[in-house]
């Protein structure tokens, strides 16, 4: 089975420092919806793994969370895009879960889901708990510079082998690029 996993907030749609609370809020990245389509059309399975602090923190709630995501399925839909799961934490930095990146409890239960090593799953996002969190299971860390991802690669210490991309749409001919004939 060909996987991608992505980021949400900074990958897929514009992120805010005062986080994304409302469908309205929710924009996507010009192009980055078509490119999940192309993932699609070449037969990958696309699982967004996303921090979502703000349920913890009282921003929004769990409703308004799917009704985000619901926008999000039928954008996405729109341009014959399909996002196949989309998994969340929704505890604070404080918290001490597992599921939140850099942590992999997300890139453990997509193993899990779908029977399937995560070994060189290409991990998009604009973070560096975002790539570690892929790392630490074996996937193949993308860095977009879009969102938080300028100031990431400013700061440096990106894990080895990240393929650094001006946004979802360049990691996605990148990834296309790579598979085989």
């Amino acid at each position: 089975m060909k996987l991608v996993i992505l980021d949400r907030d900074g990958v897929i749609n514009h992120d805010s420092d005062a986080f994304i609370k409302s469908p309205e809020e929710w924009l996507p990245i010009t192009g980055s919806l078509e490119a999940i389509a192309r993932l699609n059309q070449a037969g990958y399975h696309v699982i967004v793994a996303s921090n979502q602090s703000g349920i913890a923190r009282g921003l929004f709630d769990h409703v308004t969370l799917d009704a985000i995501h619901a926008k999000l399925h039928a954008m996405a839909e729109s341009v014959g895009a399909r996002i196949d799961n989309i998994l969340f934490c929704p505890h604070g930095p404080d918290d001490a879960c597992l599921c939140r990146k850099p942590k992999s409890g997300m890139f453990q239960q997509i193993a899990q889901t779908y029977g399937e090593s995560l070994a060189g799953v290409p991990a998009v996002g604009d973070s560096l708990r975002d790539l570690q969190a892929g790392v630490a299971e074996g996937c193949t860390p993308y860095l977009v510079l879009t969102g938080k991802g300028k100031t990431t690669q400013a700061k440096g210490g990106l894990p080895p082998h990240t393929v650094v991309c001006a946004d979802l749409a360049e990691a996605v001919d990148h990834i296309l690029a790579m598979q085989p004939a």
